[in-house]
């Protein structure tokens, strides 16, 4: 379980920093060429790795549902648009949406037992937790916000 922890941690940490590299590179080349070069240095090093550490056997792919196959499908739209909202929206308020999506969906597909998952029931103390982390997020970022003498004009007017 501590294995699993740090890995999540790490991935997290992963997450922020390949989406503001993004972000960066998009300022640079546009948003299909950052998916491009993101998705295709990502196959080539997993490709490498792959081979190192699996084999032969990293290309077993039977009995896998075919719909999986789409997963890569859907990274393209992962890396778009988080890459798209973290220039629009800097890393941090960009990342604590992803956030609170990700653990918003995989709830619900925990407690519906979408996709393979066994199903997990939705208790108050979910409930609780998922309050406490949208109220943390929303706290998070609303403290940190400046009003500039702009934005106090159109409150005021």
């Amino acid at each position: 379980m501590a294995l699993g922890m740090m890995l999540a941690v790490m991935g997290g940490m992963l997450v922020c920093v390949q989406n503001t590299f993004n972000a960066n590179v998009k300022q640079r080349v546009g948003a299909w060429a950052t998916t491009t070069l993101v998705l295709a240095l990502g196959f080539l090093a997993s490709l490498f790795i792959g081979l190192i550490s699996e084999g032969g056997g990293l290309f077993d792919f039977r009995d896998m549902e075919t719909w999986y196959w789409f997963s890569g499908i859907i990274g393209v739209g992962v890396v778009m648009s988080v890459t798209q909202s973290v220039q629009q929206l800097g890393p941090s308020y960009a990342i604590s949406i992803v956030m609170v999506s990700q653990i918003l969906f995989a709830l619900l597909w925990d407690t519906l037992g979408w996709f393979g998952l066994e199903a997990i029931p939705f208790t108050w103390k979910t409930a609780l937790g998922i309050v406490l982390i949208v109220g943390g997020v929303l706290l998070f970022q609303l403290s940190g916000k400046k009003i500039t003498a702009r934005q106090q004009v159109k409150q005021v007017g």
